[in-house]
């Protein structure tokens, strides 16, 4: 079953760990499958919905989107990225 991960940046505190983070993390995720579907900021919010960077990404499975959190190649990105950021990642199975 499809499952959907949702990185929500509810601070950046440091660009340059940041960027470092992206220019890993990125092939680390397409290499374990991921597609990214959306990434940026929100054109619209409603209700309390808040304005920060959020990323979409579209993996084979739950199991498939762990594996790739877990990696040696993403953990090295989650290394660079170390306190640059206050983030919140949720990986939900599709309905």
């Amino acid at each position: 079953m499809t499952a959907y991960w949702i990185s929500l940046y509810r601070e950046v505190l440091d660009e340059a760990k940041l960027a470092a983070y992206a220019q890993l993390a990125g092939p680390a995720l397409e290499g374990a499958g991921g597609t990214f579907l959306a990434r940026g900021f929100p054109e619209q919010t409603y209700e309390a919905g808040q304005d920060m960077r959020t990323v979409l990404i579209e993996f084979e499975s739950v199991e498939a989107a762990r594996a790739a959190h877990d990696s040696p190649a993403y953990q090295e990105a989650l290394a660079a990225l170390d306190d640059g950021a206050i983030r919140d990642l949720r990986i939900i199975p599709a309905t």
